[in-house]
């Protein structure tokens, strides 16, 4: 064997034995983490202003990533995770209960007589407060289970940072 046909069954080996290896590590991305899904519902704290000492209603405003939906508060089976927005007490603040928009029924093509009810697009949850005076910040998660037309997608949680001016 020459020392270029040498050469050139290293050079080779050493790019059959690497590539697959960095290719691998390129799709799968670090195994030392927890895996990351890719959020269906997005939401952006947006700051509102409220009265001090006087109740008001903050908008919580959610957007559902196009061709997909999520189960509505209620979504008319028990089999399926209803969205639900919890939030942390905080000082300063007294929080009503949580007003959810109805949903919109939708069937899907391997069962048109069963309805649930969804959301898609944006849909906004309002939240009745009394606050005193000063910036106020309540963080919480969103719950919801996500699905296209053809399946539904585990129950996944994101946080939610509701910021807001009690003047």
């Amino acid at each position: 064997m020459t020392l270029r046909s040498t050469f050139a069954l290293l050079l080779a080996l050493s790019l059959f034995t690497a590539t697959p290896a960095h290719h691998a590590r390129a799709q799968l991305g670090s195994m030392d983490g927890p895996a990351k899904t890719r959020a269906l519902v997005l939401y952006a704290a947006e700051p509102q202003d409220v009265p001090a000492g006087k109740r008001a209603i903050i908008e919580v405003r959610f957007q559902v990533v196009a061709g997909f939906h999520v189960n509505s508060h209620t979504p008319n089976s028990q089999l399926l995770v209803p969205t639900t927005l919890t939030l942390q007490p905080s000082a300063g603040v007294h929080l009503g209960a949580l007003a959810y928009p109805p949903g919109s029924l939708y069937s899907f093509s391997f069962d048109p007589g069963d309805k649930v009810s969804v959301y898609a697009g944006s849909f906004t949850v309002k939240l009745p407060v009394v606050a005193t005076a000063g910036d106020h910040l309540l963080d919480g998660t969103l719950k919801y289970q996500a699905c296209d037309n053809a399946s539904c997608y585990p129950p996944t949680t994101v946080p939610v940072k509701v910021v807001f001016t009690a003047k």
